[in-house]
C-alpha cells in the first residue's frame, strides 16, 4: 500500500509517497512555497494562506494521492491562522517568524511575556492581535497551516488539533495535553493518531508538528536520539517524564511520551558565520570565493582536537537571548583557521551535548549542517559516546507524516511498528 505524506514548511513544501510495507520512497515531490506577503510592518511575517493551499494541491495531484491507503501532514510549527464557520481561511498565516507578540503591552512588559508565551507562538500573536482589533469578525475557530490543509482538503468545516501541533500553539499544559488559557478560538484537541476525514475517499490523519513529525521519520529505535543541524541545532530525545532542566523543553508525543527537546539558537549558523569571515578575508586580498567549506573541509580532515574552545551562542538562548558567544584559552600556537573551525564546531556540539540527559542506544543526525559535514559527524560521535546513523531519506518530516498516517489509518498497529521500517546509509 502507498501512504502519503506532506510537510508544510516555510519556504517549501514536499510530499513524499511510501511503501507501507518495506518503508521505502516511491516518489517525492519538492516544490517552493512562495507565499509571503510583502508588509510595511518589520515585525510582521506573513504568508498567503490560499496560495499554500494552492501548492498542497499540486503536491498531493503529482503523487496521485486518490490512489494511497492514507494521507498525513506535518508543518511548521507556532504559527496560526483564523478560520470561518465554514471551514474557510479568513486572515493569512501568521508565521513562527512573526514578531508583533515582542512589541511593547504595558508595564514594561511585552505581549508575549504578559501571555506566558514566545513571540512567534500562535496564542502570543492571537493576543496582540485580540489586543489590537486585528481579528477578523468572522473567525470561528485558529489552528496551525498544517491543521488547516488537513481539515481543508477533507471538506471539513472544524480544525483538529494533535497535541505535537497544539503545543506549537504556546500556553499548553503538555502533562495533561490541554490549554491553560480560555480562548473561544481554540480548536478540538486528540493525542492520538487519528483519522480526521477523507481525500477523495483517502483517510486522512490529523497533522503533527515537524519537530515530532522529524523525530518520528528519523529515529527507528525509541532509545535513539535525534540531533538535527540546521541553521538552528536540536538535540531531541523520548521521554516517560518531563525533563527537569530549564534549557530543555518537554513536548508532547503520542500521548503517553514526552519529546524533550534541547534547541540551539545559533546552531548551524556559527559554522556559517566562520565561513563568511573566511570568505570576506579572499575577498579583501581579491580573491572571489563561492564557498569556503570545501577548504575548511580538506583543514579538519585529519584534525581530532584544538586547545581553543568556542562558546556558541552568538544568537542567545530562549531562556536569555542577551547571552553572547565567545572563543577562549587562544593561545600563539592555536590562533589558526583549522583550530577557530575546530572548535567552532565542537561548541555547537557542546552546546546541545550539555542540553542531554537521556541515555541514547545510539544517535540519528539529520539537516544539512551534519549530513555535509563529516568533521561534525566525528566530534558528535565522540562526544556523545555514540555510533551515527544518517537517515537514508532526506525528507524526514513529510516520512513522519506518512508513518503517523499508517498508524491513524489502522495499517500499522502503533508508531514504534512504523518506525521499524526507517532505514540508514549503512544499513
Amino acid at each position: 500500500m502507498k501512504i502519503i505524506g506532506i510537510d508544510i514548511g516555510t519556504t517549501s513544501i514536499c510530499g513524499v509517497c511510501t511503501d507501507s510495507e518495506n518503508g521505502s520512497i516511491l516518489r517525492s515531490v519538492t516544490m517552493k512555497n512562495d507565499s509571503f506577503i510583502r508588509t510595511d510592518n518589520d515585525f510582521e511575517r506573513i504568508q498567503d494562506v490560499g496560495r499554500i493551499m494552492d501548492t498542497v494541491y499540486s503536491v498531493l495531484d503529482e503523487l496521485e494521492a486518490e490512489k494511497a491507503s492514507a494521507i498525513g501532514f506535518s508543518g511548521q510549527m507556532h504559527g496560526v491562522l483564523y478560520t470561518d464557520a465554514s471551514g474557510n481561511a479568513v486572515s493569512p498565516l501568521y508565521t513562527w517568524q512573526d514578531e508583533r507578540a515582542n512589541l511593547e503591552y504595558k508595564i514594561g512588559k511585552t505581549y508575549a511575556e504578559h501571555l506566558g508565551a514566545h513571540a512567534g507562538y500562535g496564542l502570543a500573536t492571537d493576543f496582540y492581535n485580540s489586543v489590537n482589533g486585528l481579528v477578523p469578525d468572522n473567525a470561528e475557530y485558529l489552528c496551525t497551516v498544517a491543521d488547516y490543509a488537513a481539515m481543508k482538503i477533507c471538506g471539513n468545516s472544524k480544525p483538529v488539533c494533535h497535541i505535537t501541533n497544539a503545543a506549537s500553539l504556546g500556553c499548553f499544559d503538555v502533562r495533561n495535553n490541554r490549554f491553560t488559557v480560555q480562548n473561544s478560538r481554540l480548536p478540538e484537541v486528540v493525542s492520538d493518531f487519528t483519522v480526521c476525514g477523507k481525500y477523495r475517499g483517502v483517510p486522512v490523519s490529523a497533522a503533527l508538528g515537524d519537530n515530532q513529525a522529524s523525530f518520528i521519520g528519523s529515529v527507528r529505535n525509541s532509545n535513539d536520539a535525534l540531533l538535527n543541524v540546521g541553521t538552528g541545532a536540536q538535540i531531541s530525545w523520548l521521554s516517560d517524564e518531563i525533563p527537569e532542566s530549564e534549557a530543555v523543553e518537554a513536548r508532547p508525543f503520542d500521548g503517553k511520551r514526552f519529546l524533550a527537546a534541547g534547541c540551539s539558537l545559533c546552531g548551524g549558523r556559527a559554522y556559517a558565520m566562520f565561513e563568511k569571515f573566511c570568505r570576506e578575508i579572499a575577498e579583501a586580498a581579491g580573491v572571489n570565493i563561492d564557498s569556503f567549506y570545501p577548504m575548511l573541509d580538506k583543514m579538519l580532515e585529519n584534525k581530532d582536537s584544538s586547545e581553543l574552545s568556542a562558546d556558541c551562542r552568538f544568537c542567545g538562548t530562549r531562556n536569555d537571548p542577551a547571552i553572547r558567544g565567545s572563543y577562549f584559552n587562544v593561545s600563539e600556537n592555536n590562533f589558526t583557521p583549522s583550530d577557530f573551525a575546530f572548535a567552532t564546531l565542537d561548541g555547537m556540539a557542546q552546546e546541545l551535548f550539555d542540553m542531554y540527559s537521556g541515555k541514547a542506544g545510539g544517535l540519528v543526525c539529520s539537516g544539512n549542517g551534519i549530513r555535509k559535514n563529516a568533521a561534525l559527524r566525528r566530534i558528535v560521535s565522540e562526544k556523545f559516546g555514540c555510533e551515527i546513523k544518517i537517515p537514508f531519506y532526506e525528507e524526514e518530516a513529510a516520512y513522519g507524516a506518512a508513518l503517523s498516517a499508517s498508524v491513524a489509518s489502522g495499517i500499522c498497529s502503533d508508531i514504534d511498528a512504523a518506525c521499524s521500517k526507517i532505514k540508514y546509509k549503512d544499513d
